[in-house]
């Protein structure tokens, strides 16, 4: 295994091994699911998506758990202000997120735990840390980890552990914990929350103790990988390092993994910032959700992202190119020997490729990588260089690498009777050389998500989106 990863605990990029061979635990961070996911998030899903895929494409086998927080401070807000009960609020905005997910083409997780599914691991998660002097209750019912029992507290945000804390989810003065950097385990029970009656007495979990809970579940208490937003660096990975660590003794996560900022105008995109981008509005708007996604995707992921009308143009022009050259490949025909050079252009290609992914995952290089190879057979198509057999062949090495990437579409012959209709009715049109039909039917077929293109090799037609409603 080659692929090397920054892990930003030490600050170093090194090779991946895995705990047990042939096999790797990933888990990221999902959404709190009070609203619809923005693009943002979206950026560092689907960076991990790009992980989970290449690892597979590297042979290794893969438990991806991606969470779900559907219980915390802006859902009870949220679901008050709605009206709405908790699990209602929560169920609609986790639906919308992998709905989403899925038009965005990201790999469904193996397992995609709710932090209320998961009580009792949380509660024996707490009580193990009670039992290890690492924690502390108070008055009001709550329980809060003890940050000064833990030494290595701050290392992974490289930070003073007796500096303040910030970014929490929850005001220093909401609880009457011992010291304005401890957070809460458990948040005793308040009228008109969710409340859940255990072992530790009447309330909910915190925020952090939920996913460590629910990766050492599913992965067990030392894992491969942990991805997430670099927002996510603390304070909630820091909590969870430390209440880990302190509650097993053990290592908890072997490479940590941070995806920086989608940027809008200069600034993160961000709900609080009010700059934010949703999948739905975007297609609305007809953005191709592939584009979507290779815009998503396109920038290695430790580098800011910059989001804008342009670089989605940027995007959905080079997904057409690969469309462009993947059905120009379909139906190229061409009855010769087959070129004895392309085994070369496909070998360095996928070589090129796959020393940017391992070079942690700079997917940039990829696909500058997969474009490379695309000129070429496009100059070879021109010169009608290729055989039938050879066509295929570089087909299938682009659609090999794509699973890596999932920005290509393979093109299929199977088109609806109306449609198929209207491709022959145009190449009889050609045949006849009345050009006027064919140029109206070429608007009708536009319409129907078809577009069509006169070649050497008869008419080519491949789908560029959904038919028109008008």
């Amino acid at each position: 295994m080659t692929l090397r990863l920054h892990d930003t605990l030490s600050g170093e990029t090194r090779p991946l091994e895995p705990l047990t061979p042939g096999f790797v635990g990933i888990y990221s961070c999902g959404p709190t699911v009070y609203g619809p996911v923005h693009i943002g998030n979206f950026r560092s899903f689907l960076f991990a998506d790009i992980l989970v895929r290449y690892v597979r494409y590297r042979g290794l086998r893969v438990k991806w758990v991606m969470n779900v927080t559907d219980v915390d401070d802006k859902i009870i807000r949220g679901a008050a202000a709605a009206g709405v009960g908790i699990g209602e609020l929560t169920e609609r905005w986790t639906d919308r997120f992998l709905t989403d997910a899925r038009i965005l083409g990201m790999t469904d997780p193996d397992v995609v735990p709710k932090a209320t599914e998961h009580i009792p691991q949380i509660v024996a998660l707490i009580e193990e840390l009670s039992r290890r002097g690492h924690a502390y209750r108070t008055d009001d019912g709550s329980i809060f980890y003890q940050i000064s029992s833990w030494p290595g507290y701050g290392r992974l945000a490289r930070l003073d552990p007796e500096n303040m804390r910030v970014g929490e989810r929850v005001e220093s003065d909401e609880y009457g914990k011992d010291d304005v950097r401890d957070f809460a385990l458990w948040k005793g029970p308040k009228r008109g929350e969710p409340s859940w009656s255990t072992e530790v007495g009447e309330g909910r979990p915190g925020w952090h103790i939920e996913c460590s809970a629910m990766s050492m579940t599913h992965l067990g208490q030392t894992f491969d990988i942990h991805t997430g937003g670099v927002d996510l660096i603390f304070p909630h990975h820091e909590d969870e390092i430390a209440q880990s660590e302190a509650a097993t003794g053990k290592e908890f996560v072997r490479t940590w993994l941070h995806c920086a900022f989608l940027q809008m105008a200069g600034r993160k995109m961000a709900k609080s910032a009010g700059n934010i981008a949703r999948v739905d509005e975007l297609l609305e708007r007809g953005t191709p959700p592939r584009a979507l996604r290779y815009a998503l995707i396109s920038v290695h992921y430790r580098m800011a992202l910059a989001f804008s009308d342009e670089s989605l143009a940027a995007a959905a022009s080079a997904v057409e190119r690969l469309d462009n050259v993947l059905a120009a490949l379909d139906s190229y025909s061409e009855e010769r020997e087959d070129d004895p050079s392309l085994d070369d252009v496909l070998a360095n290609g996928r070589r090129s490729f796959e020393e940017a992914l391992d070079d942690d995952l700079n997917v940039s290089g990829g696909l500058a990588a997969v474009f490379e190879v695309v000129r070429e057979l496009n100059r070879r198509i021109g010169a009608r260089s290729l055989s039938t057999a050879d066509a295929r062949r570089a087909a299938d090495f682009l659609l090999d690498l794509d699973r890596v990437l999932g920005v290509m579409s393979a093109p299929t012959r199977k088109l609806e009777s109306d449609v198929a209709d209207l491709l022959e009715q145009r190449a009889a049109a050609r045949a006849a050389r009345d050009w006027a039909a064919s140029d109206r039917l070429r608007g009708v077929l536009a319409d129907h998500g078809i577009a069509v293109e006169d070649t050497r090799d008869g008419q080519r037609w491949r789908r560029v989106g959904e038919p028109s409603r008008a």
